[in-house]
């Protein structure tokens, strides 16, 4: 992995499209869709372990809750260059809003999955039906309005790779509002996210349990998607055998940390506050996962604290995996570890339903390969990715 200080316009990849890589994906892909016909026919009982205790399994937790986090890297990105005015990291956009948009995309089909009358799902955009002081509605309402917002903001890649200038030059015009709303929306949304926690009351453990969940959940939130940009663009380098933009990437890093020192101080002082530190020695599970959500948020303020880590590709890879996973744990902590929702109830997910999740992961790669590689997104030096395009 190389570092480059040159922008060239976005362009496609090129290359074959079935290869080893590619073949795997899809294999994965048509399981979740076996699983899934299975669901459908015969109900959420015939593939899931959710219960009457555990209504939301993992489909809810990783694919919408976890999911639209790792998602972010589009918000992020477009929060530093369109609202904090930092337009070097502007060839940063395109990728980001890419894995954004397919991840949210799948978050909001996956909400189907777990819905027990899922042909209701149009209720959520139906006045009629409008819940307004629900929470899971404006969550919902708000997801499905920031899927069609990324639409219509990636929607220029579209126009380029089939020469619709002037729909293009029209489309740029009313932009400005359109991004606006997709730093908004997220905004909601993910602190929404925590407020639904809030809602559950005494059976969240009170290692989770807090006022500020709503503020918890919008700084990871952020602070993943500079993540995610991170290991996305490491994938991409070492993949497609493309210069890594290192300059960027250690300014980038710099940002993820502040934003993680700020979390940190706000978590540890909420459980001070609020008199539960003393829950994190206790001998159960719950402050067993509390310690790994814990280290792992660690690990990357001491990576990414001396200035030299933060050129080094490996370091800012390990460091960006490493807050991915804590932002992981968090949310698998808050809404299944840390919930109790009676005596006589558990869940944990069943293969199928680890299946279906491991498919839709596996869509939103597939998707991006394809995409990267006939649509003008990744901008570099494309001659190196001419002996990555076989693989």
């Amino acid at each position: 992995m190389s570092a480059s200080h040159h922008h060239p316009a976005p362009a496609p990849l090129g290359g074959p499209l079935w290869t080893p890589t590619t073949k795997i994906l899809a294999a994965l892909v048509a399981i979740a869709g076996v699983i899934l016909l299975v669901r459908f026919i015969f109900g959420l009982g015939a593939v899931t372990n959710i219960n009457d205790g555990y209504t939301w399994g993992i489909w809810v937790v990783y694919d919408v809750v976890i999911g639209s986090a790792f998602a972010c890297g589009g918000y992020s990105v477009a929060l530093l260059v369109y609202i904090f005015n930092k337009g070097e990291y502007h060839p940063m956009v395109r990728p980001a809003l890419l894995a954004s948009l397919f991840g949210y995309t799948l978050a909001g089909v996956g909400v189907i999955f777990d819905l027990g009358r899922y042909w209701n799902f149009w209720h959520i955009f139906w006045p009629g039906y409008a819940q307004p002081n629900s929470v899971m509605f404006e969550v919902a309402l708000c997801i499905s309005a920031y899927i069609i917002v990324m639409w219509l903001e990636f929607s220029p890649a579209f126009l380029e790779k089939f020469g619709k200038e002037n729909a293009r030059k029209k489309l740029n015009k009313a932009l400005f509002f359109i991004i606006a709303l997709g730093t908004v929306l997220p905004s909601m949304h993910q602190s929404s996210l925590g407020s639904l926690l809030v809602v559950f009351g005494y059976q969240i453990h009170p290692l989770w349990q807090t006022m500020l969940l709503p503020l918890l959940y919008l700084m990871t939130a952020l602070t993943i998607g500079f993540a995610i940009v991170i290991f996305e663009a490491c994938l991409s380098s070492a993949g497609f055998k493309r210069p890594l933009e290192m300059h960027l990437l250690g300014k980038l890093s710099k940002v993820m940390l502040g934003m993680l020192v700020a979390y940190m101080v706000v978590r540890f002082g909420d459980l001070a506050v609020r008199g539960t530190l003393s829950s994190m020695f206790e001998l159960n599970i719950e402050a067993f996962m509390f310690w790994i959500e814990t280290a792992l948020f660690v690990a990357p303020l001491v990576i990414l604290a001396k200035p030299q880590a933060r050129k080094h590709p490996a370091k800012l890879f390990v460091a960006a995996c490493s807050l991915m996973l804590a932002g992981f744990i968090l949310r698998i902590n808050s809404y299944l570890v840390g919930y109790e929702t009676g005596p006589g109830w558990n869940y944990f997910p069943s293969v199928s339903e680890i299946m279906v999740s491991i498919g839709m992961i596996a869509l939103e790669v597939l998707g991006y390969i394809v995409l990267v590689r006939y649509l003008p997104i990744l901008s570099g030096n494309n001659e190196s990715t001419a002996a990555a395009t076989n693989k």
